[in-house]
């Protein structure tokens, strides 16, 4: 599983969810994605996402659920294969691996960059951070002909401080005023393909929702002290 674990680093903190009412039609998909940005405030629902790596090699399949309040607060939970969650407070990002009882916690600085995470959890500098085009279907989506694209290129690379992307380009999919797709092609040929279901924008979460609390007796890696 080590292919899928990399794929679930920061840059695949890249979830979607149905856009406001009122919002432009499929016609623009640049102006639909702009328009999710301007007025989002947060959302929740259920995802499932494919890996594929090069020709021959079998897809990887995880699904869970997530939910996230801009700006910088999300969680990202998986239930399959196996149990992970990755909670974003707005000043740490915590990473909790139930199989291998460890957590680790870094900063959460510039870790959105240039990346879907950072369109969808961040401050929504959209036009500073993105280059965005009309695209076409993408090839191996089933049901992406009958979607309108918007594609994605960061300004910028990854860089050593965590910002920038690692990622060439990313890929939104449109149906009417939803946001059903997302592609992503990454630094080393991997595709990954997140599809969502079961979603709902702007609820109300409790206080503690975006809070995480080491289990006891797990090891941590990095420091769990909150940046100053």
């Amino acid at each position: 599983m080590k292919s899928l674990r990399s794929a679930l680093g920061i840059g695949i903190f890249a979830v979607s969810l149905f856009l406001p009412a009122g919002s432009a039609t499929a016609a623009n998909a640049v102006d639909s994605l702009r328009q999710f940005v301007a007025s989002a405030r947060g959302a929740e629902g259920e995802f499932r996402q494919t890996v594929s790596g090069k020709p021959g090699q079998p897809a990887q399949q995880a699904s869970g659920k997530f939910s996230f309040a801009r700006p910088s607060k999300f969680r990202w939970e998986y239930d399959s294969p196996y149990p992970q969650l990755l909670v974003a407070d707005g000043k740490q990002l915590w990473s909790w691996d139930r199989d291998l009882r460890q957590v680790t916690v870094r900063p959460l600085g510039n870790a959105l960059g240039a990346t879907p995470a950072g369109i969808l959890f961040g401050q929504g500098e959209l036009e500073r951070d993105f280059v965005l085009t009309e695209s076409t279907a993408v090839e191996g989506i089933p049901g992406g002909e009958k979607l309108t694209w918007v594609e994605a290129r960061p300004r910028q690379t990854a860089d050593s401080q965590g910002g920038g992307s690692g990622f060439q380009f990313f890929r939104f999919g449109f149906d009417g005023k939803r946001l059903q797709r997302l592609t992503l092609l990454d630094n080393f040929g991997q595709t990954t393909v997140i599809e969502f279901t079961s979603l709902r924008l702007n609820p109300t979460f409790a206080s503690n929702h975006f809070h995480f609390e080491p289990p006891a007796g797990v090891d941590i890696l990095g420091d769990p002290s909150p940046p100053q």
